[in-house]
């Protein structure tokens, strides 16, 4: 059964996050402060987090950040700041999802749900090619061998193109791959992610762009520049 941390100083809305997750069958601990979630994810992993932006210690994306440092536990954000810059600033992070305030507590609980099933592993193993391997089972891709040190987005971004060779993807596109709405204004992120990606596979073969730019639609992966 998931277990779901909640990080919100507000009893109220802990407690009605409490009732919507427990309705939905998962099991729930409460905590108020960024240091305690911390303290706990180490000591007692749970499999989703539910961070509130607004702590009174240190803010939900320290937290997140720190938490990033040790896990990849999924997070989902809680926030009354709808701007678009905060948005982003989250996915960037390392978030999986961006609520705002005052929200349906259904829609979080279907949320987290979401989030779960795109994380359930699948053992299997797929080979993209001779140069690039998907270890699912590990969520690993390995390139000429050599194993990628990808965040979570990085590896499904990843995968998305190369299961698909030449197919240019839209950002848009590539955010559903995350499991983000298009809307969500995280765009711009996914440029970010290619950035970090492109950089870790030429650590690997300096003179090699499998990922391609397609100015004003998107990227691809294409096998030849490999």
């Amino acid at each position: 059964m998931p277990h779901i941390l909640i990080v919100e100083d507000e009893a109220a809305i802990a407690d009605t996050l409490i009732f919507a997750l427990q309705g939905e069958g998962f099991t729930t601990t409460w905590l108020s402060l960024g240091a305690a979630a911390l303290e706990h994810q180490r000591q007692t992993p749970a499999d989703l987090i539910i961070l509130d932006i607004g702590l009174p210690d240190i803010s939900g994306f320290e937290t997140c950040k720190q938490l990033r440092r040790f896990t990849e536990v999924p997070v989902l954000f809680l926030s009354a700041r709808d701007a678009e810059i905060d948005r982003v600033v989250g996915l960037e992070i390392g978030a999986d999802d961006y609520v705002v305030k005052p929200f349906s507590p259904r829609e979080v609980a279907a949320r987290v749900r979401a989030i779960l099933k795109r994380m359930a592993p699948r053992p299997l193993i797929e080979a993209t090619s001779t140069l690039f391997r998907i270890d699912l089972e590990r969520v690993l891709i390995t390139y000429r061998g050599q194993p990628l040190s990808l965040t979570r987005h990085e590896f499904r971004l990843l995968q998305c193109l190369l299961d698909q060779p030449h197919r240019v993807f839209s950002r848009e596109q590539l955010l559903d791959a995350l499991g983000v709405a298009a809307d969500a204004g995280y765009e711009r992120s996914i440029d970010s992610h290619i950035k970090s990606v492109r950089a870790k596979l030429r650590l690997v073969q300096a003179d090699a762009e499998p990922i391609q730019t397609h100015r004003g639609l998107g990227y691809s992966y294409s096998p030849g520049h490999s």
